[in-house]
């Protein structure tokens, strides 16, 4: 069965959404992340997906405390799975301490494989794959790194989950890559969680049809009114 993960995406200790992960395209939601978590929890959803986007471009934890409210906030309920600036073991340790049930490395894991051996042997680590066109993107994904994704699912092999994203789709409300992430979940035996593009009750239903699939991530789906996670969380089930 495949889990809803709701996302909240945080700058500037707000709630936001970048269009295709750019900077400078991006749409506020809220000033309270701790009661976006709340209000996703108490509608059922059992992981809550938590990036610190100020974090993901500069490395510098600015949102670590916000990151950590939620964690406590929701502490019992969910579990809270978050990235963006985890690029060493100490940013793991920290999170860890903050509540934090897995930590999501991207840049970090693609430039060093094996600290994601190191990170893993503390806390669960879903290794972050964000791609255009199957070439990886790192650093907020402001650079492109010449990895192919289908190169990258066998770098990993204490991985606890792959967050693959597909930046041309996040943000778009355009669906999923189907087909990119079906081949990608039978290339690895490492449960894939899907990121970008779903805009309906009908692209989460697509998703969790496809073999491999562990969890869907949406977040401007559920901002702009779609669908609600009661309703995504019901069909999961």
């Amino acid at each position: 069965m495949s889990e809803l993960y709701p996302a909240i995406d945080i700058r500037g200790g707000k709630v936001v959404r970048l269009l295709q992960g750019d900077y400078d395209q991006q749409t506020t939601y809220g000033d309270d992340p701790v009661a976006v978590a709340l209000s996703f929890v108490e509608a059922g959803a059992k992981w809550i997906h938590v990036v610190d986007l100020d974090a993901a471009r500069s490395g510098s934890p600015e949102n670590r405390a916000v990151v950590a409210a939620i964690a406590r906030a929701v502490a019992g309920v969910a579990q809270v799975q978050t990235g963006g600036g985890v690029r060493t073991v100490d940013d793991a340790d920290v999170l860890l301490q903050a509540g934090v049930a897995r930590v999501v490395m991207g840049s970090a894991a693609v430039r060093e494989p094996s600290l994601v051996d190191e990170v893993a042997e503390r806390i669960a680590v879903a290794v972050g794959l964000d791609h255009r066109e199957g070439e990886l993107s790192v650093h907020g994904w402001t650079q492109s790194s010449g990895v192919r994704l289908d190169t990258a699912l066998q770098w990993f092999p204490a991985a606890d989950a792959f967050v693959i994203t597909d930046i041309g789709r996040d943000g778009m409300l355009g669906g999923p890559d189907l087909v990119g992430l079906a081949a990608a979940a039978a290339a690895t035996n490492i449960p894939v969680i899907a990121s970008g593009g779903v805009s309906s009750l009908a692209d989460v239903e697509a998703l969790a049809r496809l073999s491999g699939i562990a969890g869907i991530i949406t977040g401007k789906a559920l901002y702009e009114g779609r669908f609600t996670v009661a309703q995504a969380v019901e069909l999961l089930r």
